[in-house]
């Protein structure tokens, strides 16, 4: 069996609130085994035997037939994230710099000839994978961080159109999937 991870998008935010306990009670129910969730903003881990499609369709149901509300789910190997971390996306920055590390996962393919530019010292864009932004977000004069994301992804939301299901997890989070 493989180890999956999980990233729900919009989950713990207004009206669509979920108690992990829940999640991974309705993830064994449709027959994950050893599932852990991380912290209370919709991520957990695994073991499935099956392909990432099923996997995301399994997860995505258990949840609406367990929730008021439809949940998308965005899966990654454990494989895949391990090798995101060894890849070290945030080596190149300064340790003593006040940001945030940040990565937006996609479900699908990012298109190859799309523009996407930083914003230094507010939003960088340090790398784009297959299915990855990997972001750099400083403190900002009014004390956020990552309130201009949005407005530098938009021509890659843009070039993916309705299609795209992304969500944005902080590097720490990702950290703790791993452990």
């Amino acid at each position: 069996m493989s180890v999956w991870v999980g990233l729900l998008q919009g989950v713990n935010v207004g009206k669509r609130q979920m108690k992990m306990v829940e999640l991974k009670a309705a993830l064994e129910k449709a027959g994950f085994e050893e599932v852990r969730t991380i912290l209370a903003s919709g991520n957990f881990c695994a073991r499935y035997d099956g392909s990432e499609d099923e996997v995301k369709a399994r997860a995505e149901a258990a949840l609406a037939a367990a929730f008021d509300f439809p949940v998308l789910v965005v899966v990654r190997t454990g494989h895949e994230l391990d090798a995101l971390r060894a890849s070290e996306p945030f080596a190149s920055l300064d340790p003593n710099a006040d940001l945030t590390r940040h990565v937006v996962f996609f479900d699908t393919p990012l298109p190859l000839d799309v523009s996407v530019e930083s914003r230094p010292r507010d939003t960088e864009i340090l790398r784009i994978t297959e299915r990855e932004v990997i972001i750099a977000a400083y403190r900002q004069p009014n004390g956020r961080y990552t309130e201009n994301v949005e407005a530098v992804l938009k021509p890659l939301y843009r070039a993916l159109g309705d299609s795209r299901l992304s969500t944005m997890r902080n590097w720490n989070t990702i950290e703790k999937l791993l452990t």
